[in-house]
């Protein structure tokens, strides 16, 4: 409490904790259990002058593994990014720049974020998208928050082929909000569409994910005709790529559509930062979260951007606001916008079509392997191998051993799940690397 960079005297301290209504600062901690606090010493290193922290720290990075290509994905995907993104990314105007307050002297901040918004909308077919959201995860917690909004209701019905650790965030998020939280099992792959209809209520908050989790198209005709029947609140996850080359959200009457927009030219971060899309109805502009630019004309006639229906805890009264996110992912969002600036309908398209037809030339290539079982179900790009015969450690640390990723194991996020092996093919694999992946499993 005596550091000299905490501008505080002994009186300043007495009174902050008179005005909290303790003594010392020792009783206000003393909720803390004595066994979990830390009473040690640091044991810091001795200092380095800068030199010596550089060649530590260098030598801390070198043991990064680098991988010579990848089949992971489950939310994280190895796309092409064009290097013009990062030389417009780190021009000091936008590496530098903060969402404004004051928006009439940064209207280039501002244009970036509305053209983001424009495209989000059309990508989803939605009327609405906001400034952005810290990732998908973030994003799905603050979708449902508003549907009870506007439904009234605290029912929320899921389906297990949600990316789980969305769920997981969802549930830590709202787990003194929510009364009712209703998972639905998998059919097989895909949402047991029987069974969810069985369960659904009137104005409840429906969220699916399509594709899944495992990759697979849900079943979304007979999705929306529930929604119509129940007048549920749907709230959809999409793979943004797939968007290249299914309907989008808003053709389903989805209420909320989000999105994980890290394969829009955002490398893979070791996890991040990432980028939350989140697009609604006009109707529900007012309960979305987050920060929203429009545009409009000044007193001359002038284009203008500014930053409208502000709902965030830092412009209005805490209890009135509708999310304490109080930031966005601007450079994040930026680097979205460039990507399908340079991409356009067409290359949009492409890069779509690359990742359907080279899944799948790598689906049909498994067939030939007798000690791998493949799923029959429709899939994007993304699709579950089971490892039947042998132990799916030993076939992982096979690929591992020359510098592949095979994909993802999903035994940590399920047991049923034990010997499934997620594989993800994006426009960045060669044929050459699909035919060696092959290859290395028929040598096991």
């Amino acid at each position: 409490m005596n550091s000299p960079y905490i501008p505080l005297t002994e009186e300043d301290i007495r009174e902050m904790l008179s005005v909290i209504g303790v003594d010392s600062f020792e009783e206000l901690i003393s909720i803390i259990p004595e066994e979990i606090r830390f009473k040690k010493d640091f044991s810091l290193p001795s200092p380095l002058s800068e030199e010596e922290a550089k060649k530590l720290i260098k030598g801390i990075a070198d043991k990064n593994r680098i991988f010579s290509s990848s089949f992971a994905g489950a939310g994280s995907y190895d796309h092409i990014i064009p290097s013009v993104i990062h030389h417009i990314l780190m021009r000091s105007e936008f590496y530098t720049a903060y969402t404004p307050y004051q928006a009439e002297v940064s209207q280039g901040t501002l244009q970036s974020i509305y053209e983001y918004q424009s495209f989000m909308c059309r990508l989803m077919n939605m009327e609405v998208a906001n400034a952005s959201m810290y990732d998908a995860g973030s994003a799905l917690p603050e979708a449902v928050n508003m549907g009870m909004h506007v439904k009234k209701k605290k029912r929320v019905i899921y389906s297990s082929l949600i990316h789980p650790d969305y769920i997981r965030i969802l549930k830590t998020y709202l787990r003194n909000k929510v009364d009712v939280f209703s998972e639905i099992d998998e059919d097989n792959g895909t949402l047991n569409i029987e069974k969810l209809e069985r369960i659904l209520e009137k104005d409840d908050i429906l969220l699916i994910q399509h594709p899944n989790f495992l990759g697979f198209l849900e079943d979304m005709d007979s999705i929306m005709e529930l929604k119509k029947e129940k007048d549920l609140f749907l709230i959809m996850i999409v793979d943004p790529v797939s968007l290249s080359l299914l309907k989008p959200p808003g053709d389903y009457d989805a209420d909320v559509a989000i999105a994980e927009g890290q394969p829009f030219g955002i490398g893979l971060n070791f996890g991040g930062p990432y980028l939350g899309i989140f697009t609604t109805k006009k109707e529900y502009v007012r309960l979305m979260p987050g920060r929203l630019v429009a545009m409009t004309e000044d007193l001359e006639g002038k284009r203008g951007f500014v930053l409208t229906l502000q709902t965030r805890e830092q412009h209005i009264k805490r209890e009135r606001a509708t999310s304490n996110i109080c930031t966005n992912q601007a450079l994040c969002a930026l680097s979205a916008t460039i990507f399908l600036s340079l991409l356009g309908k067409a290359g949009f398209t492409e890069m779509g079509t690359q990742c359907l037809f080279k899944s799948h030339y790598l689906y049909n290539l498994l067939k030939e392997v007798e000690w791998v079982e493949l799923s029959n179900k429709e899939f994007f790009r993304e699709f579950p191998l089971v490892v039947k015969d042998r132990d799916i450690d030993m076939v992982y640390n096979k690929f591992i051993e020359k510098d592949i990723l095979p994909g993802v194991k999903l035994g940590r996020f399920k047991k049923e799940w034990r010997n499934y092996l997620l594989v993800t093919v994006t426009e960045r694999r060669t044929k050459e690397e699909i035919d060696n992946y092959i290859n290395i499993l028929k040598s096991m």
